[in-house]
């Protein structure tokens, strides 16, 4: 796999300008190139409005979600590659699974990487598989892996991905309801760097199906871990599915369970019924 070294972390606005364009799908393979960024810093302002968005203490370590957040344009220039045969139009955040192999410092220089780990056919389109990390003077201190499905888009050739089954929710006890306001999204762009249109407004949410914005994922994701902040360990993986997209405005609600290892986590809508994301903390 060949390995492209940037000078600097790509802006997210510029790269989703020409993602959503339409791109005629072909080709069943990904790009074998890794996309990494050295001696990146977090900005101290930029990360404190982020975790006042998402619910996080004020404090030396970076959230996990953050990493995610600081590493994103580089998930996009792969899919920006000339060789990848999908656009981003209609693409949607699946599944996300992070893996902190210890707190990540404010003030460390980390070096940022993605790359492609393969396509799969699914029911109502194709998975995108990318893989993201962290290193510190050359040790993984973190990693991440993202899921993201192209609606309507069909490839030969490709092998199907397994099912998702439906979580079983009667074992979460309601731990808090979130009111979401309409604006949530654009909040979240201005912080994340994340301006997929989907998220902005109804007229651009209208441009791609949705008849109201929804808010991106990876918020709620932030948002449980900032839940479960104070339960959580220096070394943990969370496994997250996004199993519904939720409208903005709106009101959802938060549940946890303990296991043996970790815990279970969901959000749902009010009276817990369908789940909107569904976690598990190891």
């Amino acid at each position: 796999m060949a390995l492209r070294t940037l000078p600097v972390l790509p802006a997210t606005a510029g790269l989703y300008a020409r993602l959503l364009w339409p791109k005629r799908a072909s080709g069943t393979s990904a790009p074998e190139v890794t996309v990494q960024v050295e001696s990146q810093r977090t900005d101290p302002a930029r990360l404190a409005d982020y975790n006042r968005l998402c619910g996080f203490p004020l404090r030396d370590r970076l959230p996990a979600t953050w990493l995610h957040v600081l590493g994103f344009g580089l998930q996009l220039e792969v899919l920006a590659d000339p060789t990848f045969p999908i656009g981003l139009a209609g693409v949607v955040h699946a599944a996300n699974r992070i893996t902190q192999h210890r707190p990540v410092l404010i003030g460390e220089s980390l070096t940022l990487s993605a790359r492609t780990t393969g396509l799969h056919a699914h029911p109502r389109g194709v998975m995108i598989d990318l893989a993201s990390r962290a290193e510190v003077a050359g040790d993984v201190v973190w990693e991440g892996a993202s899921r993201y499905l192209s609606l309507g888009v069909r490839l030969a050739g490709l092998s199907p991905s397994q099912p998702e089954a439906e979580p079983d929710l009667a074992a979460l006890t309601t731990a808090a309801f979130w009111r979401l306001p309409g604006d949530l999204g654009r909040s979240y762009a201005a912080v994340s760097g994340d301006v997929n249109p989907i998220h902005l407004s109804v007229p651009t949410a209208l441009l791609f199906g949705f008849r109201r914005p929804i808010i991106h994922g990876m918020w709620t994701h932030a948002r449980v871990l900032a839940a479960l902040d104070s339960r959580l360990p220096d070394a943990f993986m969370v496994d997250v599915r996004f199993r519904r997209p939720i409208s903005l405005p709106g009101r959802v609600r938060f549940a946890v369970g303990s296991r043996t290892d970790g815990f279970d986590a969901a959000v749902t809508n009010v009276d817990g019924s369908k789940a909107y994301l569904t976690a598990c903390v190891t």
